[in-house]
């Protein structure tokens, strides 16, 4: 091995230990947050106003050290908000009709989210300065917290026992089925996001602001399908079906991505892929994360939370840091693929989920969610 290579190799090396420090550091404090909420008195309150007091020191930053410390507190205030949401939802709602309905509607909200960002950053970029990039969370955060004030001292919460991530989880093999599920799914979805963006700009010439818009093709099907027809395809289908079918679209969009040419349209070759794959991701992602929380203990529910929410966390690092390595080094083609193949291990597991005959929300259940969204 010549000189060069072996510098290549070990600043490879560097480079991956601290991706994967990266990684172990936020999914592990993660999963660690219910039993540190419990013991420091934290509350599902405390980490939103840590989140919002610390969008505006990023806004107000005056130099790179304060902007890297308000980015950190960030980190900790979306960590203790996030990592304890699904549980807290599944004791919002406990009957399982309006939990899946909730869930459908949180998949919505994500994508919808994601989407507003996208414009949002483009319209930033474009028109005004980047502080506002972290002060537009500030209203969104002040009415949160409003709201979380004068209904959260009514939801119940589940104490953390058995430690952080209790022997009991594991042994609910459909909890770890369909977390397997959602891991595949934010390893591919942050993929196509990444990737996409990049096609976007470098090989069609977008602007920021026209690139946030056009992501806007994949958050219409996301809404159409979770919001509208997921709960019911479920009721007819059953949702281990229902999720096998939503991930081969999601699977066929990142197909589709990978053969438009770097020549090609938006509305011909870009568009149809996006929307098949938002087809699939909303179809998917309520019925995985609700068979994923109907499947863990009740008395488990908050560990059960920030552990899908560490997975995603993980998916989404390891998704990106794996196609940026492998576009770079070969096409952004070969990217999507590496996710397509992602979701056919997701598919795999899916259909192992289906076998599986404990758990989840049967077939009456999934009726009443669709007769009570009438």
């Amino acid at each position: 091995m010549t000189s060069t290579a072996r510098r290549r190799s070990l600043a490879f090396l560097a480079l991956s230990a601290t991706q994967l420090m990266v990684i172990l550091d936020g999914t592990v404090v993660t999963v660690a947050l219910p039993a540190i909420r419990s013991g420091l008195g934290f509350s599902f309150l405390t980490g939103v106003a840590l989140f919002t007091a610390a969008s505006i020191l990023c806004g107000l930053a005056w130099d790179p050290a304060s902007l890297l410390i308000g980015r950190a507190l960030q980190g900790v205030g979306g960590g203790l908000s996030t990592a304890v949401s699904l549980g807290m939802i599944a004791d919002l709602f406990p009957e399982p009709a309006p939990r899946m309905r909730a869930f459908a509607v949180l998949a919505f909200i994500g994508s919808a989210g994601g989407a507003i960002g996208m414009v949002a950053g483009g319209m930033i970029t474009e028109f005004a300065t980047w502080p506002w990039v972290f002060l537009v969370n500030a209203p969104i955060g002040v009415a949160a917290l409003a709201l979380g004030a004068a209904t959260m001292e009514r939801v119940p919460g589940h104490p953390v026992s058995g430690g952080l991530v209790p022997r009991d989880l594991f042994s609910a093999r459909r909890f770890t089925l369909a977390g397997g599920v959602l891991f595949t799914m934010v390893i591919a979805g942050m993929s196509f996001q990444f990737l996409s963006s990049l096609f976007l700009q470098d090989a069609l010439g977008l602007s920021p602001l026209a690139t946030g818009a056009a992501f806007l093709a994949v958050t219409v099907p996301i809404a159409i399908t979770s919001l509208g027809l997921s709960v019911r395809l479920a009721a007819r289908f059953g949702s281990e079906r229902v999720l096998i079918a939503a991930l081969a679209f999601f699977a066929a969009g990142m197909v589709l991505m990978a053969r438009v040419p770097h020549d090609g349209s938006f509305w011909m070759d870009v568009a149809p892929a996006f929307v098949v794959m938002g087809a699939g991701f909303g179809l998917a992602m309520p019925q995985a994360t609700d068979l994923a929380m109907s499947a863990a203990p009740p008395e488990h529910a908050g560990a059960a939370s920030a552990f899908l929410a560490a997975t995603q966390q993980a998916g989404g690092a390891i998704g990106v840091f794996a196609v940026a390595s492998l576009a770079a080094a070969t096409d952004l083609g070969i990217g999507y693929l590496l996710g397509a193949g992602g979701l056919l291990v997701g598919i795999g597991l899916a259909v192992s989920l289906g076998r599986a005959t404990s758990g989840g929300p049967d077939r009456e259940t999934v009726d009443d969610a669709v007769s009570g969204s009438r």
